[in-house]
């Protein structure tokens, strides 16, 4: 694509938002635009359609979404399920509308039935029943996947982003002794409160990306190690930032806002 296209990143604040935004940067695209959810609130209908009205992106990718942990999920169904799709509804029929004929739909592993077979492949969604701890967030997911399948002037498929590598979380555990760090303090350092045990949790996940690579030519740039490198830089970028900034007394917005 022409690096000086247009990309309008939703959620661009978020974990994977500003992953996108940061690829893209060093790609070599420069025009970009991100808005705060106080800068615009995208469950509210007019005021994307507005933004989009005003800014005419060429591309769009949604990685907006309001999330949460499993007791979040379990607490307020309601409100996963619908500011989810008031957000992606909002998103997709605004660009259909628009004309923009590239938009970009990121899903989550957990669209996928609980217990389908690994690797996972895209003709596995609604197969079987979802994982119940985060079951209205990937509802929701599930809906907007569907609605891209349903408009015609927008790419149709769907595809499988993923290494094809598992990483259990015992597997991480055990990397993170090798690096002297523990037995250096003589104490446990990475743990996992059984609180945040899922009951329904799968013993493996592995996504197949083998269609992407086909049909797109994607190849995965990031394993594990490097994808955790790269969050905590950009976590200890942002906190360098916010420390400048309050040195100089300005007000730190939350991720979030």
């Amino acid at each position: 694509m022409d690096k000086s296209l247009k990309i309008y990143i939703a959620g661009h604040r978020g974990m994977v938002g500003s992953a996108v935004w940061r690829a893209l940067e060093k790609k070599g695209y420069t025009n970009l635009i991100g808005k705060t959810s106080k800068e615009l609130d995208l469950r509210n209908q007019q005021a994307v359609s507005d933004f989009y009205e005003k800014e005419q992106p060429e591309v769009v990718i949604d990685a907006a979404a309001k999330v949460g942990g499993i007791l979040a999920n379990n607490d307020h169904p309601y409100q996963f399920l619908m500011e989810n799709m008031q957000i992606q509804n909002n998103l997709i029929d605004g660009a259909f509308k628009l004309g923009i004929e590239k938009f970009i739909f990121l899903g989550s592993s957990c669209i996928y039935p609980k217990l389908a077979p690994q690797p996972l492949k895209e003709e596995y969604l609604l197969t079987d029943s979802l994982e119940p701890t985060n079951e209205w967030y990937a509802i929701a997911k599930i809906t907007g996947v569907n609605e891209k399948g349903f408009i015609k002037s927008i790419d149709q498929e769907k595809y499988s982003k993923a290494t094809g590598i598992s990483n259990p979380v015992e597997e991480n555990n055990d990397q993170q002794t090798t690096t002297n760090v523990q037995p250096a303090l003589g104490k446990e350092v990475l743990s996992v409160d059984p609180t945040y045990f899922r009951p329904t949790e799968v013993d493996l996940l592995i996504g197949d990306p083998t269609k992407a690579k086909e049909k797109l030519g994607w190849v995965p740039e990031h394993d594990l190690a490097s994808l955790v490198k790269d969050m905590m830089q950009s976590d200890v970028s942002l906190m360098r930032k916010d420390v400048d900034l309050l040195k100089a007394g300005h007000e730190i917005l939350k991720q979030a806002e």
